[in-house]
């Protein structure tokens, strides 16, 4: 039924029909955690296929299932695994495909979580983690070794909205042999589809944009079956990180409006980045779709909508800071991103390069160079541009 389908419409019905027994529209959800069952069937997950009828939650459900194929028609993807966060998405590859002896290439710089797997938990099972900076593809090849295992971008990144040339990475990526994945939160499908480009995997925080809203935690892993499967036989499901059902319909609630989002995201943010970049009490700021942006040209090649995510550097950013606590109305200032209210932090550089990314040397330079003493992660709502650019006026003076 979805087959040269737009967009819009694979957001609104992909993965759904109407329900056979009462014809609703809307998908319903199913909440019950076991299932009667009336053919003999295996307990193990691991010998469990698409058509091995729904048994315990854990293993597949209903509603997470629906969740799962919208996704796949939105990324392009043969399969999906739908998981509790965006965390539990990461950790399951991470821990599902990567064996002691293994080298991991990772970006300098991206979500602090993932960045604390790999620096922290990873190197305890004997894997070689080597962070690069991914925005120039030079430094992966030659950060390859005999063992590499996985090349991990993500783009744009967390926080400093850096870009990965997804396709020429893929290049390296196919002549090592190793595994390229790409988070794209920052992108949503509507910006970027990785798996087009040549990636293997695509990571997904549902939290973000394709749930949207703000009410429900949930990750995805996008790729083909034989890596899904494989990321479940390495024990992605005996973690536990499966999905709520509720969750699951929330986000797929959310995805339906996902293009109509990105699309206002990206203009209230062009607007915004432009307000910012013109302030003089604003040192620096990075958005794709400015021109600005040292890596424009690939925002054009490469992603179809520049999202809603911006950094920017202020002098004294600890006492900006405490004036947007105090005083911001309209722009909430809160972790997390991509909802519909808009969303402002400072993240500090001496906490993530201590802490998260462990960066020294020329590493820890480059991070500064462009971070300063820290940098406001802000990303722009869906309100009216013009209250968000007033409420920004007021803390910046």
């Amino acid at each position: 039924m979805m087959n040269n389908k737009g967009i819009n419409t694979l957001a609104v019905h992909g993965g759904e029909i109407p329900d056979p027994e009462t014809g609703a529209s809307s998908p319903n959800i199913v909440m019950s955690s076991t299932y009667v069952v009336d053919q003999p069937t295996s307990f193990s997950v691991t010998n469990m296929d698409d058509d091995t009828p729904y048994v315990y939650t854990r293993w597949a459900n209903p509603t997470i299932r629906q969740l799962e194929k919208k996704l796949c028609l939105l990324e392009n993807a043969e399969s999906c695994l739908a998981c509790a966060s965006g965390m539990s998405a990461s950790s399951g590859v991470l821990f599902g495909l990567l064996n002691s002896g293994d080298h991991l290439i990772i970006s300098e710089s991206n979500y602090p979580g993932t960045a604390e797997i790999s620096r922290q938990l990873l190197p305890k099972n004997n894997i070689k983690v080597t962070p690069v900076d991914t925005s120039n593809p030079e430094n992966i090849k030659n950060a390859i070794c005999e063992n590499t295992r996985m090349i991990w971008v993500e783009t744009p990144s967390n926080p400093l909205v850096k870009l990965t040339d997804i396709q020429s990475v893929s290049r390296i990526a196919k002549d090592t042999n190793a595994l390229l994945v790409v988070d794209s939160t920052f992108a949503s499908p509507i910006a970027t589809r990785p798996l087009e480009l040549g990636a293997d995997i695509v990571v997904h925080s549902l939290t973000k944009y394709i749930g949207g809203h703000g009410d429900a935690i949930g990750g995805a892993v996008l790729s083909s079956r034989q890596i899904t499967s494989e990321i479940i036989a390495g024990g992605m499901l005996h973690y536990g990180g499966t999905i709520s059902p509720f969750n699951a319909w929330l986000i797929m609630r959310g995805a339906a409006t996902l293009p109509l989002r990105m699309t206002a995201h990206q203009k209230n943010a062009m607007q915004v980045a432009t307000f910012l970049e013109a302030h003089p009490n604003v040192d620096l700021v990075r958005y794709p779709g400015l021109s600005s942006h040292p890596q424009h040209d690939l925002a054009n090649s490469q992603m179809n909508n520049y999202s809603g995510m911006i950094a920017f550097r202020t002098p004294s950013p600890q006492s900006v800071a405490k004036r947007m606590m105090d005083s911001l109305k309209i722009v909430h200032y809160a972790v997390s991103l991509g909802h519909h209210r808009s969303l402002i932090f400072l993240l500090e550089s001496d906490d993530l390069i201590n802490s998260s990314y462990k960066l020294d040397g020329k590493l820890e330079r480059e991070y500064r160079e462009i971070a300063g003493q820290g940098v406001f992660r802000l990303s722009v709502g869906i309100e009216d541009a013009e209250d968000i650019i007033r409420d920004l006026e007021l803390v910046l003076g």
